[in-house]
This record gives C-alpha cells, structure tokens and sequence, in this order.
C-alpha cells in the first residue's frame, strides 16, 4: 500500500501530515480563523497560501497530503501544487468522497457541504477528483461514516470500491461524531469475496476526544494504516484558547501548545500518520516540532486527564461556527 514510502521515510517529520480543510476554502470552523487567514480570501489568495504550505511542509519532510472534495478547492489546490512541481514523486496523496461543497465560496453560506453516501455520488465524486489529481491520487477514503452510514452495508459500492482497489487506489474511511468506535468497529468487519475492504482509517482523536483509541489500536492490529485528524480539536489545544494544564505542560517542554497536543498523539503506538490543519507558514512550523516533544509519562498523564465526554465534545464541536 502506498503508506509503506511514508514508513519508509528518513525524514524526523515522516509521521506527520498535511490536511487542507482550513485552506481549500474561505469558511472553516477552526477557532482564530479571522486573524489566521485575514481579509482576503480570494480564490486566488488560498491557492497562494495552499501553495505555500505545501512547499513548506515538503521542505520540512512531510511526504503526505490529504485533501477531500468538499474542502472547497483544496484537490485543484493540490493538483497545481504537483503539476508545478514534476520532481516531486514521493508524496503519498489522499482525499475523501461523500460529501459536495455547496457554499459557492462563500463564509456566510446557509449549508457547507451536503452528506451523501451512495454509489451515485460515489462514482460522480471520484470521476471529479480522478479528472484533478489523475493518477497522484494514492488514497481514496469515505468522508465522515457513521454507524448509520449507508457505505457500511451499501454491496454495490463495496463492489465498486473493490474494483477501485484492484486497479491500484488504496480505499480507506474517516469517521466523526461520538460513535466513532462503534463505525470503525462495523467497516473493520466489512469484506468483499472475503477479503477486508478497508487499508486505512482516518479519524478525531486528541487530547479532549480520546473514544475511539481502542478502535483505532484494533484497526491497527487488523493492518490498517491510521491517519488522525483535528489533533488539536479546531483550535480548542492551541495558544490562548488551550487548558491551562496544557499550556503548563508545553511551557516545561519549552514547545507549543500545538506540538505538545499532537505529541500525545505521536506516543500511541496505532497512530501511524498525524495531521496538521496548519493555515499559516508559522503554525505548520510550530506543529512540525511535535517529534522533538519528549513527554514523560507523568506530563502524558495530566494530558489524557483533559479527556472529555465525546457527547459533549462533539455537541461542542457542532455549535462551532463557520467563520
């Protein structure tokens, strides 16, 4: 699977990526966002901006790029990025499907992005992508499944996924919500002719949202690669708007919060890629000293007691604005 040129890396930041949400699009839901991104939010603004991370970041080692449909731009973003650059072959490219942007650039929009789990959009959404990144898309995951989600008992997309798998797409999930372990749990039990038909798992975990740790260390003993996102839950484990236990911890590190956060992470043996949702040059190099971070046991236990009750976490998260 493609994920094995990401273990097979010599760079100190080879278990750290780089998501587009908050780039590919004006409106996010990521705390500070105004004073991130400014003003200017032009199409033309954010491809500069994306363009920019992504040469920091490759600069930096970091050898994956995960981008979804519904990130507003963020797969043209990404495509530009590469046609630029013909040199660059040994990043690993993922994106999601399942949901469709739908706030026509647009912050204010009355509805972001709409859920939808069919074949039908299934095969729409990936001719979409296939026509931007080609043959650099590496991973292709199911954006956001739940328990109730129709992909998880849906035999002809499985079919169709299948059939995406056997011509060389890695086909992987990412799960959000409380019930986060209870969906891995059903796709790890999904299989087409016997076989498995997930490679990886993309999913919320950080310091404040911990529920699905055990899923995730069984879909990683089933051989799954897993990829963590929103490792500093929007924002909420990031400078002024971080738990005070958090911000003692990093100041004892000498690092930022934002490191210290995605740290904890990098120390749970299952986590196999960690994400950055950087929007500027400055917090990409921040997160990127995460490695660096050494954590003693009795600092990693103050962190993990900042764990809240994913209910509550994800009714938080809900009344997040986009902004």
């Amino acid at each position: 699977m493609p994920f094995a040129r990401l273990a097979a890396a010599t760079t100190p930041t080879c278990h750290l990526g780089l998501g587009l949400a908050a780039v590919g699009r004006p409106g996010y839901i990521n705390l500070g966002r105004d004073r991130d991104l400014g003003a200017d939010r032009s199409v033309d603004a954010l491809r500069a901006r994306t363009h920019e991370l992504l040469d920091a970041a490759y600069a930096q080692g970091v050898r994956y790029l995960d981008a979804a449909r519904s990130y507003g731009r963020s797969e043209e973003f990404l495509a530009d990025w590469l046609r630029a650059r013909p040199e660059i072959d040994d990043v690993v490219v993922g994106s999601k499907w399942g949901y469709t942007y739908t706030a026509d650039w647009r912050t204010d929009a009355e509805q972001h992005e709409v859920k939808d789990h069919s074949a039908a959009t299934y095969a729409r959404q990936r001719a979409e992508s296939a026509a931007l990144l080609g043959d650099r898309l590496d991973l292709y995951q199911i954006h956001s499944v739940t328990p109730d989600s129709p992909a998880l008992t849906d035999k002809e997309l499985h079919a169709r996924l299948a059939e995406a798998a056997a011509s060389g797409l890695t086909v992987g999930f990412s799960t959000s919500g409380p019930a986060q372990a209870d969906a891995i749990r059903a796709a790890l039990a999904v299989t087409v002719d016997g076989e498995p038909l997930f490679r990886t798992v993309q999913s919320t975990y950080n310091a404040l949202e911990t529920s699905a740790g055990p899923a995730l260390a069984e879909a990683h003993d089933a051989g799954l690669t897993v990829i963590v996102k929103e490792g500093m839950a929007n924002g909420r484990l990031a400078g002024p708007d971080a738990p005070e236990a958090l911000r003692e911890v990093a100041r004892s590190t000498g690092h930022g919060c934002d490191a210290v956060a995605l740290a904890l992470i990098l120390r749970r043996p299952w986590a196999g890629v960690v994400l950055s949702g950087a929007a500027t040059v400055d917090q990409l190099v921040s997160n990127l000293h995460a490695p660096a971070v050494d954590l003693d046991d009795e600092q990693a236990a103050r962190l993990d007691a900042l764990a809240e009750d994913p209910q509550a976490y994800w009714r938080r998260r809900g009344r997040l604005p986009w902004h």
